[in-house]
């Protein structure tokens, strides 16, 4: 966990401006592993008819949606299909010379043994990207703590200037609170992921990292 603040003190501003107010800001960090796994798979067909390839498609994604579904659980692993494209290739003088498509399919949750083995066992996709992040339970539980640390250090920033500048506290007037995340990914194991294969249903490796949540409060205070 970690905090930070910095303030700006303005006293001499035009007559327009209400006067002895202070621009301050603070930011509260947590950092917790992430707790959901995303691996998407897909493939692509191509031929010189459009019905041929949307068929092998089809029978593709069907073969994948089958196998998946036998070890769907809620939360634990979701799985829904993703894009689906078929589009016409040209040559140069734009006549269509065939057809190519490309299917997809995405296992998520947080059962990550479950949705590697998963993913290993399906033969008719391949692995295209794996992505982990945190779940919404996790997101929210971490949001609160980086948030009550910015808050709260943002209010002992603000009485610590009031006091310094020879005022006994201060109101606040305005702030805002914004969120974002600092991912930082495990080492990559792409070549154990290509490597897959060549091992019929063998899980896809996979090792999750940790992300920081970041919260920030800005705002205004008036001295008092």
């Amino acid at each position: 966990m970690s905090v930070w603040a910095g303030a700006g003190f303005c006293q001499n501003v035009p007559a327009i401006s209400v006067q002895n107010v202070v621009q301050l800001s603070a930011q509260g960090s947590v950092e917790a592993p992430q707790d959901l796994l995303s691996i998407s798979m897909n493939t692509t067909r191509q031929g010189p008819d459009a019905g041929t390839v949307q068929n092998q498609l089809k029978a593709a994604l069907d073969a994948a949606l089958a196998q998946a579904r036998q070890g769907a659980r809620p939360d634990q692993m979701d799985v829904h299909t993703g894009s689906f494209n078929l589009s016409p290739r040209y040559d140069r003088d734009g006549k269509i010379t065939g057809w190519q498509g490309s299917v997809e399919l995405v296992l998520q949750g947080r059962d990550f043994a479950l949705i590697s083995a998963t993913a290993g066992k399906i033969q008719t996709l391949t692995v295209g990207n794996v992505t982990f992040g945190l779940s919404r339970e996790q997101r929210e539980r971490v949001e609160g703590e980086a948030q009550t640390m910015a808050i709260d250090h943002f209010k002992a920033r603000a009485s610590q200037i009031a006091k310094g500048f020879g005022f006994a506290g201060y109101t606040l007037r305005e702030v805002s609170v914004n969120t974002n995340d600092q991912v930082m990914p495990p080492r990559p194991r792409m070549m154990a992921m290509e490597a897959r294969a060549s091992m019929s249903d063998a899980p896809v490796p996979v090792q999750a990292g940790n992300s920081t949540v970041l919260v920030t409060v800005s705002g205004t205070v008036q001295l008092k």
